[in-house]
């Protein structure tokens, strides 16, 4: 069996991973024997919410694409994906406001996934940008390709297949059957490109999703933040915004709380989350600015109520505290989404 918690190798949650035997499976190719070929245990391959080290699945695609001979075995991945296959984060992903919410959330989550990519978002002047980099040294083009078009796919499965990308570049050489990247991301692909990018209007990324629900997304919030808080122990920003959001309902919990709900001195808890570029006073201000969005826009909560599940015991606090993160009272904002 993988071992769950080995930092020193990037893993990938088994569920995205199992999409892979679809694929192989779709071509025709004995999913097993490649299983057993690379080293992965079959049984823990079927354990939804399982580890597997990240270099094996890379061999697999390198398998696959040798096998198949076909360089658009990405986008043939992207088609199999549902958003079940995203733990926690894809019921999140289509449960939010807009394609801005699920990509931010896809960047603070990424690792739910895997610890192999990395995914950022960049608002441009007229557009938004997502960057996608692999913290692998050569990973199997058909793998990266599958990231690129398993984000369009979901954006798509999203908004509607209306959904226009602006631009697409892929830092790789063009496949022989590069027309079909241009057919699926509906442009001109860009290859040989110096990063691998996709970008989207902002009427598009702000448009309010009709089947946008705050607070469902928030429940499904909470699934990945346990699944990560139980297996990427190192990362503690997340288990603190965890237990934040945990004892928020009940009181202002403050630092020494926490440290102590997570066994750790506050000395300790300071400690690491400086290692990781932050302090709990940033996170709680974070966690308490999301969720007040998050339920002005999609719950018909009064604004007193809201501020008291946030742990305001005075409603003008709330309202100061709302003014100094956003610029625009609790009632402006409501009213503008």
């Amino acid at each position: 069996m993988e071992h769950k918690n080995n930092f020193d190798k990037h893993t990938t949650i088994v569920s995205i991973a199992s999409v892979l035997g679809k694929v192989l499976d779709h071509y025709g190719l004995d999913k097993y024997a490649i299983a057993k070929q690379v080293g992965i245990s079959i049984e823990t391959a079927y354990k939804p919410n399982d580890r597997v080290n990240t270099a094996k699945i890379q061999k697999v695609w390198a398998i696959a694409s040798s096998e198949t001979g076909d360089g658009c075995l990405g986008l043939t991945y992207a088609e199999f994906l549902q958003p079940a296959s995203l733990c926690g984060l894809g019921l999140s992903w289509i449960t939010s406001d807009t394609l801005k919410d699920s990509i931010l959330r896809l960047v603070k989550y990424q690792r739910a996934i895997s610890t192999a990519m990395d995914f950022s978002l960049n608002e441009l002047n007229d557009c938004y940008q997502i960057i996608f980099k692999s913290k692998l040294k050569n990973p199997v083009d058909a793998s990266f390709d599958a990231a690129v078009a398993t984000l369009f796919q979901m954006c798509r499965l999203t908004y509607g297949p209306e959904l226009v990308v602006e631009k697409v570049s892929i830092s790789h050489a063009a496949p022989e059957c590069a027309k079909k990247f241009n057919i699926f991301f509906g442009v001109q692909v860009e290859f040989d490109a110096q990063e691998t990018q996709m970008l989207f209007s902002k009427n598009a990324f702000e448009m309010r999703l009709a089947a946008s629900n705050p607070e469902l997304a928030r429940m499904n919030d909470q699934v990945v933040i346990k699944y990560l808080e139980s297996f990427d122990k190192a990362n503690i920003s997340m288990q603190v915004r965890a237990k934040i959001i945990e004892q928020l309902t009940d009181s202002v919990p403050r630092q020494e709380q926490i440290a102590s709900s997570l066994n750790l001195s506050l000395r300790s808890l300071q400690r690491k989350l400086n290692e990781e570029k932050t302090s709990y006073k940033e996170i709680f201000t974070d966690t308490r600015l999301q969720l007040s969005q998050q339920y002005l826009r999609g719950s018909e909560r009064s604004i007193i109520e809201i501020g008291f599940l946030l742990g305001f015991s005075e409603p003008g606090n709330f309202a100061r505290a709302f003014r100094r993160w956003t610029g625009v009272s609790p009632h402006e904002y409501r009213e503008t989404v």
